[in-house]
């Protein structure tokens, strides 16, 4: 069995975590780190796993095999600063800090994006987890990229759930705002830029410049991404690099049909299709960013990391209809 503590353990991604984990037949959850909800059931904030555990918040930390770190952004730092986190003890951040910059104290992060990087995350103390929109962007250009395909401007319009903000409450995450809405924000300048270019530069690249329009939906969970970029392979070249590329990857699936953003609802799933259109190769991805854009990407390196199979607890029902 893994033991497992969880710091930030009152956030959407932690409770995505916990749903994972309780079910993992190789987890040991030993602790749930909260100082705002110390003594407090898991379920009582976590509504959804009432019946499910008998967990409760601590303000302590102690030993286990790996630590998930579900904090704010820019805090996992700190938190590893103040708590005395073992040397052996794995570790895998969800947050931003470790992404670009991924040396703290003497833990040096590795990239956590498996259909990248596996090799190296299965010899990895610690994981620096992908953004969500990051995922999403990268597994849909990478082939391309392995290649050195990609030149001149890639355009991506990518939609998001309002989980994607965050539990903490702002103006844009409010229900009258985000319900029957859209909006932009952050246009060419979000922070999930520089993982993608470091990303997909250290994958081989090419002379190219991402050209990033996010979008807010009037829906909770998923990210849906539409890209296009020039591309000098024809149609069927183009299908048989992606479908070549992703052939044994077990969570990303090219398709025919036209994706829609509940193919990936709900499961760790990247759902993809790829097409020739004019000169441009046109690339729509789905992934849920809870999941495969956080949590179960988490728990996906977290198998790596200690020879598991890499679906173990994964294999999730989508949401369907």
């Amino acid at each position: 069995m893994i033991n497992i503590g969880i710091a930030g353990g009152t956030g959407y991604t932690a409770g995505e975590l916990l749903r994972i984990l309780i079910n993992h037949p190789q987890a040991n959850i030993k602790w749930i780190h909260s100082a705002s909800q110390a003594a407090l059931p898991v379920s009582a904030v976590h509504t959804d796993l009432a019946g499910e555990t008998d967990l409760v918040f601590t303000n302590r930390t102690a030993d286990a095999d790996v630590v998930f770190l579900c904090l704010g952004h820019g805090l996992s730092a700190e938190f590893l600063r103040r708590e005395n986190i073992l040397p052996p003890t794995r570790i895998i951040d969800l947050g931003s800090d470790f992404r670009t910059s991924p040396q703290c104290g003497e833990r040096q992060f590795v990239y956590g994006l498996p259909e990248a990087n596996r090799a190296d995350i299965c010899q990895a103390s610690s994981i620096a987890n992908p953004g969500c929109f990051a995922t999403a962007i990268e597994l849909a250009v990478l082939p391309l990229a392995v290649r050195r395909l990609l030149h001149g401007e890639v355009h991506i319009h990518a939609i998001t759930g309002s989980s994607g903000a965050g539990r903490s409450l702002a103006e844009t995450s409010h229900f009258s705002y985000r319900c029957g809405n859209v909006s932009v924000y952050k246009p060419f300048a979000h922070q999930h830029l520089a993982e993608v270019r470091q990303t997909l530069e250290g994958c081989g690249g090419g002379d190219f410049d991402l050209c990033f329009v996010p979008v807010r939906g009037g829906f909770v969970r998923g990210i849906f991404a539409s890209i296009y970029t020039a591309c000098p392979l024809a149609e069927d070249e183009l299908n048989d690099c992606y479908s070549t590329f992703y052939k044994k990857e077990p969570f990303v699936h090219i398709v025919q049909h036209s994706v829609s953003l509940k193919d990936a609802v709900n499961t760790n799933k990247c759902v993809m299709q790829v097409q020739k259109i004019g000169g441009r190769a046109f690339i729509t991805a789905a992934i849920d960013n809870l999941l495969k854009g956080a949590s179960g990407q988490a728990v996906q390196n977290m198998n790596l990391m200690f020879g598991l199979p890499e679906t173990t607890g994964l294999k999730l029902k989508g949401a369907g209809m």
